[in-house]
């Protein structure tokens, strides 16, 4: 055979000092291709950093925020220049093609739902700069998702960032443990020792932990095991140390079902471990306010059934949902407002509702904002819709382990849910987390997540 070997120049021929050919950049369009890339990339880890840590970490001890103290100036000028950096950085780099596909009529429909609601608000304009920012909060969120080139671009940006997140927090609980644990000196000094991390509340903490544990796995799977089983390790520890017994028995059975569909590649099955289970909660939670027997049977399972008092706070949103039956009360217009506030302190209950800012349940709460209406409709776009879009995202083999984090995620705030309430709710992570994985499922279902990744490469 004939060799297609290249004459190679003297020693003394400068040309023999020259650099590989291959080792330059065809052309500077390539290298500005792989500036942008790395710069997608960095802008997605930093984006899902951001918006997990928030721009007020480790607040001090203390109850969980109010909408009042997410409204700061901090919160407003963060998120809006982080939602313009977003803006910018999407209508740069992503195809424009790509961008008008990524608008999803789900996340329109609940847009609408939210600023409709604000008509029903006792402070309509307050109402909508709170919706304004759970959407301007959106553009990031949707930024981290879209702006990588590749699905390894992604987990490598992401891998890093969670990672960091996670030592930081733990750092903390060194460094700064007061910072970062319940103290007693507070109105709930029995969480004292408890691990809160960077959030005001273990009840937090433990979900969006939990979450982080889930991201770990999918990185695991999708190209970064190191770092994936680290996440999903130390996430799960400190998931434990926040003494959230509900999350602590959540988070193990949203994997393990989803794993089952997984493994025995009938994603069905999964959705019906999921629909069995969602029904006992609800039975055992909500369902023994209204029932009696219910009420009996939940106090035989358990050693708590009032879930810390909750029960009281369910039974007096349930009373309140026939004064606006319809189109509810109004985005961030029943906790907290001036009715509520001026009542007479109930001393039977468990819990003075004037100082509560949610119902501790998703569902109760979306009726009471938004009422039968709107809802219903919320419920159905975050909590059942995306069990479809799973089933379908799973048939694109590439999108099978992305699509199985999500859904990891929407079971588990399914289960979540029934004891705290996070819909919409400015910048919130448990939010934020949440539409992440409804947003992926959307685009999952739809189109070929992150494309580049799921082509296959070439034979070289």
């Amino acid at each position: 055979m004939r060799s297609t070997a290249l004459p190679q120049p003297a020693a003394s021929d400068p040309r023999s000092y020259a650099v590989p050919a291959a080792a330059l950049p065809a052309s500077r369009a390539e290298l500005s291709a792989r500036i942008m890339r790395a710069v997608a990339a960095l802008l997605s880890g930093a984006g899902l950093f951001i918006l997990t840590l928030s721009f007020e970490p480790f607040p001090g001890d203390g109850t969980e925020s109010t909408v009042e103290s997410t409204a700061n100036v901090i919160n407003q000028v963060g998120y809006l220049g982080l939602g313009g950096l977003f803006l910018l950085a999407l209508l740069s780099i992503v195809d424009p093609k790509v961008l008008i596909k990524a608008v999803t009529p789900t996340f329109l429909i609940i847009f609408a739902i939210a600023f409709g609601s604000c008509l029903q608000s006792y402070d309509p304009a307050a109402s909508a700069r709170g919706v304004m920012q759970s959407l301007i909060v959106m553009i990031p969120m949707a930024g981290v998702l879209l702006l990588p080139r590749s699905e390894k671009d992604f987990v490598e940006a992401g891998a890093n960032a969670i990672l960091a997140l996670i030592l930081i927090n733990y750092a903390m609980l060194v460094l700064a443990p007061s910072l970062a644990k319940h103290t007693a000196d507070t109105v709930e000094a029995w969480h004292a020792g408890f691990w809160r991390g960077h959030l005001s509340h273990k009840n937090i903490t433990a979900p969006v932990f939990s979450i982080l544990c889930m991201f770990g796995i999918y990185c695991a799977r999708a190209g970064a095991p190191r770092r994936g089983i680290l996440i999903a390790l130390l996430a799960a520890n400190f998931v434990l140390h926040t003494g959230s017994k509900t999350t602590i028995g959540f988070l193990p059975l949203s994997i393990l079902f989803v794993a089952v569909g997984a493994l025995t590649l009938r994603p069905l099955l999964t959705v019906t471990l999921h629909a069995v289970f969602t029904v006992i909660i609800l039975a055992l939670t909500l369902g023994s306010v209204y029932f009696a027997g219910l009420h009996d049977l939940t106090a035989t399972l358990m050693s708590d059934p009032t879930f810390t008092g909750r029960d009281d706070i369910w039974a007096f949103a349930s009373r309140s949902i026939p004064d606006h039956p319809w189109f509810g009360h109004g985005y961030a217009s029943f906790w907290q407002s001036p009715v509520i506030l001026g009542m007479e302190k109930d001393f039977e209950a468990n819990w003075d509702v004037r100082g509560i800012v949610t119902a501790h349940n998703v569902y109760l709460d979306a009726i009471v904002t938004y009422g039968f209406l709107g809802g219903l409709p919320l419920i159905a776009l975050f909590f059942i819709k995306p069990f479809f879009d799973y089933c379908r995202a799973v048939r694109r083999p590439q999108n099978r382990f992305f699509a199985e984090f999500c859904i990891m995620v929407v079971a588990f705030m399914t289960y979540n849910g029934m004891m705290e309430s996070f819909l919409i709710n400015r910048a919130d992570p448990l939010w934020v987390l949440t539409a992440l994985a409804v947003y992926g499922l959307n685009l999952a279902a739809s189109v070929r997540v992150m494309p580049e990744a799921l082509e296959p490469s070439p034979r070289r």
